[in-house]
């Protein structure tokens, strides 16, 4: 477990969200703008379990994508919201991307606009909120968007599978727990955490998978991100434009940097000494049954939703993918899919003929260098060529 546990930062940073005390709007075009509102049903949020009675829990709600009549990669939220000392809210946006897979979500601070990766018509709202003693209370999410001209979006992508980086990984473990978006922890569950709500999935779904695997390259596992941590919950470090911590390199986890370092007097982003360089938590699983993981250790983990491409969403009946060393199921296993888990495919060829939710079929994809699953059991949502 690591020491800055997954689900309980989230619920001390809670001061992250946006403030009771709003600053001025940033400037809004005089035409050319679209709005919209959401009126919460909040009985629907997922209330889980306070682990510490001084910090309360973190709840989200995603509500239904808002089609558009144009395209949009601006959008500016308020809330009307009744806040008490203490608590906080905030909401999140995403947009549809050409290839079908969602941006990351971003927050719309009330001095700031979430600037979408491209134009989009279909954008989807989550609201995040502090539960505890007290809760604020949302009765409407406003929203105005709008379209501006600008450059692609400027995230390097380091190959069409999505950035990958080398940062350390330790197991989760809070067997019984909540996890950030609501999940509780099973025995050897199979999800990952990341310091930053950026990447963080609905529970249940996969649109942001990670692709972890040991730094041999032997055994991979691609698991959904269910929760937020280790240490921080603002370092999006995989993206060049990250949130918070500017000044270190892409890549590198604020954590990483603290310890091995004495980055910010080697203390996280609330203060607390960091004690391991963790990047990533490994639900117990991934770490002993997808990686085979004997203790912590640094992993290569690849972002898969930053990736371009060709791509699909594993579908198991319930069960994990065996990913295989060839098209074959005589082939040796050589890591896991979680279900739901939306995995970029590097190509197509034929294999053993294969039966899965998906039908009856030869065709098998390579979602890594000598790493195999079988069609008859992924959703294709933008198909790949040939090998």
């Amino acid at each position: 477990m690591s020491r800055g546990i997954a689900f309980a930062a989230i619920t001390v940073g809670l001061s992250v969200l946006a403030p009771a005390a709003w600053a001025d709007p940033p400037a809004i075009p005089n035409s050319g703008t679209l709005t919209w509102s959401i009126s919460p049903d909040l009985g629907t949020l997922p209330i889980g379990t306070p682990t510490d009675a001084d910090t309360g829990l973190t709840s989200t709600i995603e509500f239904d994508v808002h089609e558009l009549p144009s395209a949009v990669n601006t959008v500016y939220v308020t809330l009307d919201a009744t806040i008490p000392a203490g608590t906080q809210a905030a909401a999140d946006v995403r947009g549809l991307r050409s290839d079908g897979t969602w941006s990351e979500w971003l927050e719309s601070t009330p001095d700031t606009v979430a600037v979408l990766p491209e134009s989009t018509r279909s954008v989807q709202t989550r609201l995040v909120r502090s539960v505890g003693v007290a809760t604020a209370t949302v009765r409407s999410i406003n929203l105005t968007a709008w379209n501006v001209d600008r450059p692609a979006a400027a995230r390097s992508l380091s190959s069409e599978a999505g950035n990958t980086y080398t940062v350390f990984a330790t197991r989760e473990g809070l067997v019984g727990g909540t996890t950030a978006n609501g999940h509780v922890i099973t025995p050897r569950d199979h999800f990952v955490a990341l310091p930053s709500r950026r990447g963080l999935s609905k529970a249940g779904f996969g649109d942001y998978t990670a692709r972890v695997c040991t730094l041999s390259g032997s055994r991979c596992e691609w698991a959904p991100v269910w929760d937020v941590g280790p240490w921080n919950t603002k370092d999006d470090y995989w993206n060049s434009d990250r949130q918070s911590w500017t000044d270190l390199p892409q890549g590198k986890a604020q954590a990483q940097a603290a310890y091995a370092e004495g980055y910010n007097s080697g203390l996280d982003q609330f203060g607390r000494k960091v004690r391991n360089p963790a990047a990533i938590d490994l639900a117990d699983g991934a770490f002993w049954d997808g990686l085979q993981l004997t203790g912590n250790a640094y992993v290569n983990v690849t972002f898969q939703w930053s990736g371009s491409g060709a791509w699909g969403k594993v579908g198991t009946d319930g069960q994990l993918l065996n990913v295989r060393t060839g098209p074959e199921l005589s082939s040796a296993q050589a890591g896991m899919a979680v279900q739901g888990a939306q995995v970029r495919i590097e190509c197509e060829l034929t294999g053993e003929t294969v039966d899965g939710p998906r039908g009856t079929s030869d065709s098998w994809y390579r979602l890594a260098p000598g790493k195999y699953a079988p069609a008859a059991h992924v959703e294709i949502g933008y198909a790949p060529s040939p090998c």
